[in-house]
């Protein structure tokens, strides 16, 4: 082997994959002269991104130079080792750079002799490329000039000592350069139309990472265009004039030539995005932002500069923006706009690509800028300081101005380095615009070295982008959130401690309502030297996040504060926050959007338990509540104290349905079902203590069975939150036992159950509504069975046997449940059907009740009950044809509304697009009533009028924030389907 020549083997200890490849081409003659310094030449190439790329491309761009007589380039490789590193790492670095340098081999000076220049500096060359193009068209003559310098620019870059901490330093290079490549543009564009030259004043402002100082390699150029008129030219003429430059601009830089293209120029974050104008006057824009801007407008001006164009413009429009900039976070909206936002971008993030996604994705670079910009619109309204638009040095700043803890800014500013760093290796590459990490371990491992990691690359730099990730992440938490906790509590050195003022602010911007109020929760959960204190030290900064996001953040912070001061001192209780993964999350989740919820769990703080079992929200079976409840009473003397039992297990179980309903695990159906049976389970239980006390104070057996009828929604197992029990009493004396002994005693018994049930309590009071029995309120309590078999024969009317539709036993005796349903069936599916008459009678009824019982001031669109295709609506047209039918439609035979809607679908009595109507209707009032109840703990009858309100309703239904205009009509339009369904099929109107 020739001196000097390195074996296969040990040209692939330095890096080179196939080192017998490489072995022939550093034996190539176009490589001669450099047979005196290959062990230099290896060395370098051992840390390049990619050896083997960069050995081949140094052949391919010496014959090229060659071939152009471009001397020099060999023996500036041979001896100078700055050109060496600066060449080869750019061949290693990019293959589409080398593709540049092998089409225009002189470019390897620029290569070599790479500065840093000022922004004048380059746009000086640029538009001097511009005006003396050669043999090339200027927009050609641009494309050239513009890869020229950026060789240059990478060529500094790739060969940084440290190429994380030099990130900022390549990124407002390369920022500068699309400044000067529109100003370039802007030149042509002035030379082909010097008539619209000549009328406008066309100003450049750049937005976004161009605007800020950061921009990446290949990316579009974000800018919005401004113009005043030039002298003696009007404003329309003017605005006419600058729309063409601008247009003409734009394709300069983006129309693919024989020299490609450059990147597209977007002017989508201009007022109106792609639907307004392309050139607005100063005038103009000073209009837009003051009445129509959205809150995402004022964020994305926090990056706008002037970039080219006339610089008295761009002055001018920056002095009209900038106040409305600065006090966009007080704005009303503005923390519902800022989530809003956010949650648009994750949510079009591709499912493959999120765990991918540098930009996007969790952890990523949005998280970083998004944190940034959001503390500076809140505390730059008063503090100048922190008005950059470049990301880092606004985030020093913020450190600077103590809104951000020293050593979390440098923390995240590594972050930000190394995660732009890793996007601008991966975009440099083949100059592709990307954000996502390779996947395939030949790039991971160029990705790796890149980085300079030359140990295990592929391992070394997917583990760089997890950690980084996950610390960009957690910090996301800490510079929010941690620092309103240091303005009320003890914390170390290291955190940040805002002014009361500032926090105050802080709360505001993040959706608070009483920063001064949440201040004194902070410090009463965090103050101390204890255990409980140092865990909510822990737990808040996550917690407040978690809070804010939903409709009263300041309830549920009132209302964790009100559970912790209950449970603080119990061990199994912060260790459940602190160790379990969703325990804290659900509750802050249900804290913060339900006051129902809130008020459960502060009657049985210890019902919190079931937030880390498994299991825990999995609503029990009636079989179980009603075991659990029976034993509970059973361990208590007094009756009062039995009840008390029972009801605090109801609460609990109440808590626990809610919980389930709020975090999506169950349905309506769901709902209605548990609610139900832990309604008839407490009505049996009840029943199971209150009887033996009346048998002790009467001082004999009762002598007769009792039952609980349930009707209405507590018949078709339809219960809500909000929910009365309608019931029907029956009770069947025993042989031998008077009837008038019987009906005392079976009186005595109902009497002391609704009193015991229906007291106001720490849980929702059970109210036993009798209402729908014979004779209504005139008439007895409870009957035997043998009087509801005298009056239903002889008295009953149509009414009374549609309440009876929905009649189904729900506690106490079996065996006479049987035979009251016996009693009743015929009564509620008559043989034959209705009689028109009877028809008639249902109708007036119904006519009547939407005239009389309809609440004074209510809206008759949106009540939920009572309102034009509302509960009542769509109830009682399926009624109708459940008594005209039933008899002869098994599946009719329901208690339930909506299977008896498929039943009539079934028997073609309804039409499916009718019974979608209903469904839809009824289902969506349900749920929006459910909701009402949660959000506000009383019941809610309508659509809350309230915006605020009905955003929290339309938040727990599963709608986006600011829903409440948006809720309201949903419903209208929802009820007023149904409506036209129950004019055409239950009053028979065409």
């Amino acid at each position: 082997m020739a001196p000097g020549r390195r074996e296969p083997s040990s040209l692939a200890r330095r890096g080179l994959v196939d080192a017998e490849r490489a072995e022939q081409m550093l034996a190539d003659p176009v490589l001669t002269e450099l047979e005196g310094c290959r062990d230099a030449l290896v060395d370098t190439l051992s840390r390049c991104a990619d050896p083997d790329a960069a050995l081949l491309g140094l052949v391919r761009l010496v014959e090229a130079a060659a071939q152009q007589g471009e001397d020099g380039l060999l023996g500036a490789l041979c001896a100078d080792d700055r050109a060496r590193r600066r060449v080869l790492g750019v061949l290693g670095a990019s293959t589409a750079l080398t593709d540049h340098l092998v089409a225009h081999p002189r470019h390897w000076h620029a290569v070599v002799e790479a500065e840093g220049l000022d922004p004048a500096a380059r746009a000086g060359a640029m538009i001097a490329a511009v005006r003396d193009p050669g043999g090339l068209e200027p927009q050609d003559a641009l494309r050239v000039e513009y890869r020229r310098q950026l060789v240059a620019i990478a060529a500094l870059d790739v060969t940084s000592e440290d190429p994380v901490e030099g990130l900022p330093v390549a990124a407002a290079a390369l920022a500068d350069l699309a400044g000067a490549a529109l100003e370039a543009a802007l030149v042509i564009a002035q030379d082909e139309l010097p008539d619209e030259a000549a009328a406008a004043r066309l100003a450049v402002i750049g937005m976004g990472k161009a605007g800020g100082r950061e921009l990446n390699y290949i990316s579009d150029v974000d800018v919005i265009f401004v113009a005043e008129a030039a002298e003696g030219h009007d404003e329309g003429e003017a605005i006419a004039a600058a729309t063409r430059l601008a247009s003409r601009l734009m394709s300069a830089c983006a129309a693919s030539t024989a020299h490609g293209s450059l990147w597209p120029v977007d002017a989508n974050l201009r007022p109106e995005g792609a639907q307004g104008p392309l050139v607005r006057t100063v005038a103009s824009h000073r209009t837009y932002y003051q009445r129509w801007a959205k809150t995402w407008e004022f964020q994305a001006l926090l990056k706008a500069r002037p970039m080219a164009g006339d610089a008295e413009v761009g002055a001018a429009y920056l002095d009209a923006i900038r106040p409305f900039v600065w006090q966009a976070s007080s704005r009303e909206d503005f923390v519902d706009d800022v989530q809003s936002m956010r949650r648009r971008v994750e949510d079009h993030i591709p499912s493959g690509e999120a765990a991918r996604q540098l930009k996007l994705g969790p952890g990523g670079l949005r998280d970083v800028e998004f944190s940034v910009q959001l503390l500076q619109m809140v505390h730059g309204r008063t503090d100048e300081t922190l008005r950059s638009g470049t990301t880092l040095t606004a985030l020093a700043a913020l450190a600077d101005g103590s809104y951000v803890g020293r050593g979390d800014a440098a923390t995240l500013d590594h972050a930000y380095r190394t995660l732009r760093t890793l996007e601008h290796r991966i975009q440099l590459r083949r100059m592709r615009r990307t954000h996502l990490m390779p996947t395939g371990a030949t790039d991971l491992r160029h990705l790796g070295r890149a980085l300079r990691i030359f140990s295990e690359p592929e391992k070394g730099v997917t583990a760089l982008r997890s950690e980084t990730s996950l610390e960009v992440r957690r910090l996301h938490q800490r510079l929010f959130y941690r620092p309103l906790l240091s303005a009320v509590a003890r914390l170390s050195d290291d955190d940040v401690r805002l002014s009361p003022e500032a926090a105050r602010e802080r709360l505001l911007a993040l959706g608070y309502r009483d920063p001064a109020g949440a201040l004194r929760h902070i410090e009463g959960l965090t103050g101390g030297v204890s255990r409980s204190a140092s865990i909510h030290r822990q737990l808040l900064p996550v917690m407040l996040e978690w809070f804010g996001e939903e409709a009263d953040p300041d309830a549920g912070l009132l209302a964790f504060r009100k559970v912790s001061d209950a449970l603080g001192t119990t061990p199994w209780y912060l260790r459940l926050l602190r160790d379990e993964g969703t325990a804290a999350r659900t509750l802050a989740r249900v804290l913060g959007a339900s006051r129902f919820t809130g008020d459960l769990l502060l009657a049985s703080p210890e019902a919190v338990q079931m937030l880390g079992e498994s299991g825990g929200l999995v609503p029990r079976s009636r079989e179980d509540i009603e075991r659990r409840m029976r034993a509970a009473a059973g361990r208590k003397d007094e009756l009062e104290s039995a009840i008390s039992s029972i009801r605090a297990i109801r609460r609990a179980e109440f808590f626990r349905v809610a919980v389930a309903d709020l975090t999506e695990q169950i349905g309506l159906d769901d709902v209605g079902r548990a609610l139900t049976e832990l309604t008839c389970a407490t009505l049996d239980a009840a029943l199971g203590v209150v009887g033996p006390a009346v048998e002790a104070e009467l001082g004999r057996p009762l002598g007769t069975d009792l039952l609980v009828v349930g009707m209405g929604r507590l018949g078709g197992r339809e219960v809500g939150y909000a929910s009365d029990a309608d019931v029907l009493f029956v009770h069947d004396p025993h042989d031998g036992v008077a009837d008038a002994e019987a009906q005392e005693a079976a009186a005595a018994v109902v009497s002391r159950l609704r009193t015991l049930l229906g007291t106001p309590g720490s849980d929702p009071p059970l109210g036993l509504d009798a209402d729908l029995r014979p004779e209504g309120k005139a008439g007895p309590l409870v009957r035997s069975l043998a009087s509801y078999r005298a009056y239903y024969e002889r008295w009953s009317e149509p009414w009374e046997a549609q309440a009876l539709l929905r009649a189904a036993p729900c506690a106490g005796d079996e065996a006479l449940g049987e035979r009251f349903m016996a009693l009743v069936d015929p009564m509620r599916w008559p043989k034959g059907g209705l009689s028109s008459d009877a028809v008639r009678q249902v109708r007036r009824l119904k006519a009547r009740m939407e005239g009389e019982r309809l609440p004074r001031g209510a809206d008759r669109r949106t009540h939920f009950k009572l309102g034009y295709g509302g509960l009542s609506d769509v109830e009682w047209t399926i009624q109708l044809l459940q008594m005209q039918h039933a008899h002869e439609v098994a599946g009719l035979r329901t208690t339930q509304t909506l299977p008896a809607i498929a039943a009539a679908v079934e028997a073609g009595l309804l039409e499916r697009a009718d019974a979608d109507a209903m469904r839809e209707a009824w289902s969506m009032a349900s749920r929006l009533r459910n909701a009402g109840m949660l959000l506000r703990a009383r019941p809610v009858d309508s659509v809350p009028s309230n915006l605020r309100e009905a955003d929290g309703v339309g938040r727990i239904v599963g709608m986006p924030p600011q829903s409440g205009l948006t809720l309201a009509e949903s419903y209208r339009r929802t009820a007023r389907h149904a409506r036209s369904v129950t004019d055409r099929v239950f009053y028979g109107e065409v």
